[in-house]
């Protein structure tokens, strides 16, 4: 059966007879989910699995930090210099931003400890000199950070603001008798704090404080500020006067990370070290900036780091596709549950086993898909090929929806995981317990995933009032605009496919919603559902653009629920376009039908879990709202026979999954009892159940 998919080609709707030929050509497969940069994400995914750089459980805290340093050491110490590849070539480095962050994302299979760690040396620290210093700046500052002879700290976050930098207590005033800027922290709530490196290795710290000279306060900017003696041996000595701080002690996860807190007395940082790209201060105490209005500077200079949250979308989606590789493959040999003289099932051959894996390594494989695109949107940007101010915000904001929803999905399939896998997933052998543990921080780290959702809804409902006023003011002109430009900019910049009809051109979507394979049905019941919740909340918050500053307090208040659905329900869309546009490039016609059918799941439970909203708002009938979960039942029980192939394709070998229930100990535990009983029942020896007895007696 074919059909026609929004951009005008006929792709195959898979039929029950397609389960026959369906198949997955896993190296193929696996060839595709590298990508881009597929050669040094292959040497990057080498490096992780070598163990060296594992995670060692045994470890003290204290340990686990020294080891942590030294593995960074061993990282540059080599040829490969994966760790440089977003610096200048001039420096040794290989001007490839968006490789770079492919590569790091890798580097979760060996320890999160050692990718977070490195993530604040090369991706915090030295990204913030590369991208809002000068380039002198750059050539004086950034060897020392490349090599780690300049162990660096990323002082952003006060105690008191975490994703409110804009409201941060740290100053950094002019003096123009001495050309230096004193630093200070104010009041307890101003220190930096939860900063990686800061407790124990750092040596310099990039320090984010508002910029006041000539009794003007120009806001947030950035200077490099050291912090701490070099010792002969290039170890951390003590703190340099002004300077104090302290251990913020144990944590819930990446214990090989030393985080801490840091405080500013008086510290004076030469007039060169404000790092100068977006706003410099002359000897007089002059201000000037390329960027004439504050809240556009402060937004870009804050944008130039975005690459954090780019990072963590990629890094989350490939932890929780370890904690599936793992759970998966466990769930193919474990046995439970069968009659007498009957082999008990491999728990993945439940239908209720199935509900709990199989949708989540459909959401996996979309979430890797619109990781890959929102590289490609990374590189674009940084690489300065496409460097728009338009570019820039649809980067923020993709990067903003894609980190909110990854990293809540990894966290929420690391448990899954861990409970399918028995009492076995809750040993630190097993790896899901560990993994969990460490991604934890990830919901809040590099932006809180809630407030990240608000960023996401609050650039649509800009976009839909900006444009709203030329639109026609129909319920079908307005989904038009919506779903158009609030929705599909984003993926058309993003090279995803863009659409080329409108919701309201298609008809009813209730009749449409009866073919639930059709890839067109699927994508205008997740693209209708975006319009309509931007158009609602939009509408809802439009009093608060005349109303006093209370008053707009309120409105905002009341509708902050409704901008973070939103914005779930634009990351979802996104995620499954990506999927779509990916089933294009699968050469193999087997693959290709299981795929197509992996990503149907993804859809359809996204649909499913919102079928409350198709119903109230009449999307969906009552009876068609009943097929959508049979339908997904049925697709799960074709994927049944791919499951292992869908996981293994992702690449993960035992080098990195590291889990004994993935080695298949678990299938000659197995053997070994099905083997006993069938030798004890061939002996004639086997005791007789009570049951049968009793039932022998009658």
């Amino acid at each position: 059966m074919t059909t026609t998919s929004p951009d005008g080609t006929a792709t195959s709707v898979p039929s029950a007879d397609d389960a026959a030929t369906a198949h997955v050509d896993v190296p193929a497969l696996s060839e595709l989910l590298l990508g881009r940069w597929p050669e040094l994400r292959r040497t990057a995914r080498a490096r992780a699995g070598e163990a060296q750089y594992h995670k060692d459980e045994s470890l003290t805290p204290a340990e686990h930090r020294e080891r942590t340093l030294e593995q960074m050491r061993q990282m540059v110490a080599g040829d490969d210099k994966i760790a440089w590849l977003a610096y200048p070539e001039r420096l040794g480095g290989g001007d490839q931003p968006g490789a770079n962050l492919a590569c790091f994302s890798e580097l979760v299979a060996a320890d999160p400890s050692l990718q977070i760690k490195s993530g604040v040396q090369w991706g915090l620290f030295g990204a913030a000199i590369l991208h809002l210093g000068t380039p002198e700046q750059q050539d004086r500052l950034l060897p020392g950070a490349m090599d780690l002879t300049v162990p660096g700290a990323f002082a952003m976050t006060e105690t008191g603001h975490g994703s409110d930098v804009q409201s941060i207590g740290t100053t950094a005033t002019y003096d123009p008798d001495t050309e230096e800027f004193v630093i200070d922290t104010p009041f307890r709530g101003a220190w930096k704090d939860y900063l990686g490196n800061a407790a124990q290795h750092a040596t310099a710290a990039t320090v984010f404080a508002r910029l006041v000279t000539n009794g003007v306060d120009h806001g947030v900017h950035c200077f490099y500020v050291p912090i701490r003696e070099t010792l002969p041996d290039g170890t951390a000595g003590d703190f340099l006067p002004g300077v104090g701080g302290e251990d913020d002690g144990l944590k819930g996860g990446l214990r090989g990370i030393d985080n801490g807190r840091l405080h500013f007395t008086g510290v004076r940082v030469p007039r060169a070290d404000l790092l100068a790209r977006y706003g410099s201060v002359a000897a007089d105490g002059t201000y000037s900036s390329p960027i004439e209005s504050p809240g556009r500077r402060f937004f870009t200079m804050l944008g130039s780091l975005v690459q954090g949250r780019v990072s963590l979308d990629g890094s989350a989606v490939n932890s929780a596709k370890i904690g599936l590789a793992i759970a998966v493959r466990y769930a193919a040999e474990r046995r439970q549950f069968g009659g007498p003289g009957v082999d008990e099932m491999v728990v993945l051959d439940y239908a209720t086993h199935r509900r709990r894996l199989f949708p989540r390594i459909a959401e996996a494989y979309a979430g890797h898909f619109a990781n890959e695109r929102l590289l490609d949107l990374f590189d674009d940007v940084f690489s300065g090929e496409q460097d728009t101010p338009e570019r820039r915000e649809d980067l923020e904001t993709t990067a903003a929806a894609l980190k909110s929803t990854s990293t809540a999905f990894a966290l929420d399939t690391l448990q899954e995981c861990r409970e399918a896998c028995g009492g076995a997933g809750f040993l630190t052998e097993n790896r899901i317990t560990s993994l969990r543990a460490d991604m934890d921080v990830y919901a809040t780290f590099e932006g809180d995933n809630t407030v990240l959702q608000q960023l996401v809804a609050r650039r649509l409902v800009a976009d839909y009032g900006r444009e709203v006023k030329g639109a026609t003011r129909t319920p079908a002109g307005m989904a038009r605009f919506v779903v158009e430009r609030a929705t599909d900019a984003a993926l058309h910049r993003t090279g995803l496919r863009r659409v080329t009809q409108a919701i309201a051109d298609v008809g009813d979507p209730r009749r449409a919603a009866g073919h639930l394979r059709d890839a067109e049905t699927q994508r205008e019941l997740l693209a209708d559902r975006v319009a309509t919740m931007v158009e609602e909340v939009a509408t809802a918050m439009r009093p608060a653009l005349k109303a006093e500053p209370a008053v707009a307090a309120r409105i905002l208040d009341e509708n902050q629920v409704a901008l973070v659905e939103a914005a779930k329900a634009h990351a979802d869309l996104l995620r499954w376009e990506a999927f779509t546009d990916a089933i294009a490039e699968i050469e193999d016609t087997g693959t290709r039908l299981v795929m197509t059918w992996v990503r149907d799941v993804y859809g359809l439970t996204v649909i499913e879990r919102n079928l409350a909203w198709y119903l109230l708002h009449g999307r969906l009938s009552d009876q068609r709202a009943r097929t959508v979960t049979g339908y997904v039942d049925r697709l799960l029980r074709r994927l049944r026979p791919h499951a292992l192939d869908l996981v293994d394709a992702w690449g993960y070998g035992p080098e990195h999954l590291r889990a004994k229930i993935a080695t298949g100990a678990e299938a000659e535990r197995q053997d070994e009892a099905r083997a006993y009983y069938a030798a004890l029942r061939a002996s004639g020896d086997a005791p007789v159940s009570e049951k049968s007895l009793r039932a022998s007696r009658r």
